[in-house]
């Protein structure tokens, strides 16, 4: 994809005329773990009051693997499809197009709780649907700990400085999908959905 303008300032652009919207759309990095970390607290006790330690911690496991597939199908088929449409294209702004144009707006690095905790009831109630009852709890708990890893991880690789090489190496994987081509390094977390469909 060209990329036609990216601008380094930190500052945030108005995305909403109504102050209501905009305020929803922009959020601090800490927010997350205030609003995630409790949830996931409750629902790791509850898998270990149902299963025990042992089978808790495989489905959180699983889980948390089977957020890293969710993360790289979401960047790069959800995020990364552009309509053809106003609305869509307008749409496709809103989500994500705004944080490729604006890199380094602290306040929209991570996703907002007007969209995540919708978004969290709905994987919660597919995954209700899909899985056993006592895996349930166990598997939310790692899947909605993937999901706070990628938000906090996204906007450290956006606002710190590493001396570790594997954060310095997933930074400058993650800047060059930013500054170099879009279409590939989608993995923000990790590189390993890029390696097997050969987005590298």
């Amino acid at each position: 994809m060209k990329k036609n303008f990216i601008s380094n300032s930190t500052e945030s652009v108005r995305m909403f005329k109504s102050p209501l919207l905009e305020a929803l759309s922009k959020v601090h990095y800490f927010i997350p773990l205030v609003v995630y970390i409790p949830v996931i607290s409750y629902f790791c006790f509850e898998s270990v009051q149902e299963n025990g330690f042992v089978p808790f911690f495989g489905y959180l496991l699983l889980g948390l693997f089977f957020w890293t597939l969710t993360e790289y199908i979401l960047h790069r088929f959800i995020f990364h499809f552009y309509p053809s449409s106003a609305i869509g294209k307008r749409i496709h702004f809103i989500f994500h197009g705004v944080h490729h144009d604006y890199p380094n707006d602290a306040k929209r690095l991570v996703m907002p709780p007007s969209a995540s905790v919708p978004l969290a009831i709905a994987f919660y109630y597919l995954f209700k649907w899909l899985l056993a009852p006592l895996m349930l709890n166990g598997f939310f708990a790692g899947f909605m700990l993937g999901y706070l890893f990628y938000d906090i991880t996204h906007y450290m690789l956006h606002h710190a400085q590493f001396k570790n090489e594997f954060w310095r190496k997933l930074k400058q994987q993650h800047m060059l999908h930013h500054y170099d081509d879009a279409t590939k390094k989608y993995g923000v977390t990790s590189d390993f959905w890029d390696k097997i469909f050969r987005t590298k």
